[in-house]
């Protein structure tokens, strides 16, 4: 398509939704214009957003509903605040979308009920938040009494019943009024409409069959957008509300000190001391008392106020006023700090000023005000305490709150709708089909490299852009990689081959000087993998045995006797028992196989797990558990793990091995040795680990034994 041809569609396309939308609007007012003319119980404002549900889908259908109460509250700013409604409603209205045009008797009377439901109970909920946790008045409220009267439900559910009813009504009639224009318009019509690049009959296209995961993306980007739309949303709201919380009980505040100047103003401060004495009797007392009782009268606010004077003994009655539900306290009389004033008792004593204080209890949620009361000497004599009642901030704040969540959803959910729409038609789509490919590739056999490489040939992303650019450098990235991989795995092969092999080989040489040790390096070492996966299969020193660590253990076994090769073939090969200074000598091949693999250690840039559990076999699989081996006399669990395992798999081998000073002990005596020694010469652990693979062990015994 040239580019004229493709400039000419797109103008059509942008002007074919803009049109929708515009037609959806009218349609949408004047059915409100019409029902405000016929005098009907209604709102008939629906019309022109499920018509564009099914011309159009979510885009024209959502902005349809956003913008219909946007408009029409600029004349009526009660209706702006339900523009959440109708947005939800628009979103339902796409999901039946396909199945009304079908005329599916069903699925329209179900989405019939659901637009009454959000129209009328969840709009109903709405209504009540905004009146202050009350239904207002109309003809849904006059319903609702009716129905309350005839079937006793309760005010709350009378209302939210007769909202439902209501809705129920005008939903039915303005679906199948849509669902009629829709079917009168011509079908060359529908089929443009319905073949436009915005056009989406669900909330969410079918996957491609290459790329089965782009839902999953597509709802990721969609909670991305309305994360951060919401948080954005909820500061907002929260500081509004903070905002509206804070000038509310400022003007409470106020209005109580202005309360209080009032009544200090008439309070003749140096005839405190008389009013407690005298009360009503004294001059003026009387005079005072009713201004107290004319303030309370003139402001719906305040639900008490009282002057008090406040010492040390308790707070004593100036004056006291009755109310309905507290019966006021007599004049001299003395009782206790409440609440408030024993918070701040101390600055009471001493007549300073008291904070505003904010009380929630038995006589409701107050807000306290304290003005002192000073005489002709500038001496605080009392304070006039003036309790506001803030009832009604709490309907006030849930009525602003309802009002503006409800503003801020409509807006939240519009902005996101595009916002998703432009992020999935320009991005998502092919980034998601990289990001399939990517969570299904696999690096560890040939076979899952080659699919790897394979499903990003298929994606044949090409876009034109910085997305492609980004498809084939990942491509390119993929195909090195791989070949890495590949080269990097074939050298650890034949490095770990040969550095196995190396230590077979050092160890036999070791061994072989000795005449009767025969195959001990491969004995001990299949000895002591038995021993690791069994206590791996017990659960024993789990936190220690992992595949690497019983690996480095295995490899390195055949290096337990490498200091061997430092004593004499005279005293390595004595048939008899050797002597004192012999013994020692021999006892010295563990800290010459410390020293021997140190050297190895020092040669290495990086630490070599190994290496370094190599030293530790062949330093220590000679000490004993109870302390009394060599060369240092380690006991416990301070004889590293690896030697504690391989002085069971050792000494076992010793016993049923023949040696130039002893022929072999059978493989029943062998097995009671260890058990015997167990918890004193060998952890009880690794000696029951080892007692338990009996059976395996027999066979490596077997498999290995001379005849």
């Amino acid at each position: 398509m040239s580019s004229d041809l493709k400039a000419k569609s797109s103008w059509k396309t942008g002007l074919s939704l803009i049109g929708i939308i515009v037609v959806g609007i009218i349609l949408n007012i004047l059915g409100t214009r019409v029902n405000a003319l016929l005098g009907l119980p209604l709102y008939i404002d629906d019309i022109g957003t499920i018509l564009s549900a099914l011309l159009g889908g979510y885009i024209p259908c959502i902005t349809v509903g956003f913008f219909t109460n946007i408009i029409i509250g600029l004349t009526d700013s009660y209706t702006m605040y339900y523009c959440i409604i109708s947005v939800l409603i628009a979103g339902v209205a796409v999901l039946f979308a396909e199945k009304m045009r079908r005329l599916k008797i069903h699925s329209i009377l179900l989405a019939i009920l659901s637009f009454a439901f959000l129209g009328g109970i969840v709009g109903g909920l709405l209504t009540w938040l905004i009146n202050g946790l009350s239904f207002g008045e109309g003809y849904a409220v006059d319903l609702a009494a009716k129905i309350n009267r005839a079937v006793p439900l309760g005010y709350f559910v009378s209302n939210l019943l007769s909202n439902f009813l209501i809705d129920l009504v005008d939903k039915g009639l303005v679906t199948v009024i849509a669902v009629i224009i829709y079917k009168l318009l011509p079908l060359k019509l529908l089929n443009f409409v319905h073949t436009r690049s915005w056009y989406f009959i669900t909330a969410f296209e079918n996957p491609t069959v290459h790329n089965r995961k782009k839902i999953s993306l597509r709802i990721k980007a969609t909670l991305l957008v309305g994360l951060s739309i919401t948080l954005v949303a909820s500061a907002a709201i929260g500081v509004s509300v903070l905002q509206y919380h804070n000038s509310t009980v400022k003007e409470y505040e106020e209005s109580g000190r202005y309360a209080a100047n009032v009544i200090a103003e008439k309070l003749d401060a140096d005839r405190i001391g008389e009013y407690l004495e005298k009360g009503a009797a004294a001059e003026g007392y009387t005079d005072t008392e009713e201004l107290i009782s004319t303030v309370i009268k003139l402001s719906p606010d305040i639900k008490y106020a009282y002057v008090y004077r406040v010492e040390q003994d308790g707070t004593h009655v100036v004056f006291d006023i009755d109310t309905a539900d507290v019966e006021a306290d007599n004049p001299g009389e003395v009782i206790k700090y409440d609440s408030s004033i024993e918070k701040y008792k101390d600055l009471f004593i001493a007549g300073k000023e008291i904070p505003t204080d904010i009380t929630d209890d038995e006589y409701g949620w107050l807000l306290s005000v304290y003005e002192p009361v000073t005489d002709s000497t500038g001496k605080v004599q009392c304070y006039i305490g003036i309790d506001m009642e803030m009832k009604r901030l709490r309907s006030e704040e849930f009525e602003f709150l309802a009002k503006i969540i409800s503003l801020f959803l409509g807006f939240l959910i519009l902005i996101r709708t595009y916002a998703v729409w432009m992020t999935e038609r320009h991005i998502i789509k092919p980034i998601n089909s990289i990001a399939h490919v990517s969570r299904h590739s696999g690096y560890d056999t040939p076979e899952a490299r080659e699919k790897w490489i394979r499903m990003l040939d298929l994606l044949d992303i090409r876009t034109g852009d910085e997305i492609e650019i980004l498809y084939e450098d990942y491509k390119r990235a993929a195909q090195n990689t791989v070949r890495y991989i590949e080269e990097i795995q074939r050298k650890s092969e034949q490095l770990t081959k040969l550095q196995n092999g190396l230590i077979m080989v050092l160890a036999d040489m070791v061994e072989s000087r000795d005449q009767c040790t025969g195959d001990h390096v491969f004995k001990t070492a299949a000895y002591t993998e038995i021993i690791l996966r069994q206590m791996q299969k017990e659960g024993v020193y789990a936190d220690q045995l992992s595949e690497e660590y019983i690996t480095e253990v295995v490899n390195s076994a055949p290096l337990h006797d490498v200091g061997k090769i430092t004593v004499s073939d005279v005293i390595l090969n004595k048939p008899g028992r050797l002597t004192d200074e012999e013994f020692c000598v021999m006892q010295s091949h563990t800290t010459e196989g410390g020293k021997i693999i140190d050297k190895a250690i020092t040669l290495v840039d990086e630490d070599s797990g190994y290496l370094n559990e190599a030293k530790n076999l062949a330093l220590y699989h000679h000490e004993k558990w109870n302390g009394k081996g060599y060369p240092t006399g380690l006991s416990g669990e301070d004889i590293p793990l690896s030697a504690r395992v391989m002085a069971v798999a050792d000494v076992f081998d010793a016993l049923v091995s023949r040696r130039s000073y002893k022929e072999p002990f059978p493989i029943e005596k062998a097995f009671d040795i260890i058990r015997k020694d167990a918890g004193t010469h060998f952890d009880p652990y690794v000696a029951r680990a080892f007692l338990d693979a009996e059976e395996e062990v027999r066979r490596v015994a077997k498999l290995n034994m001379e005849p």
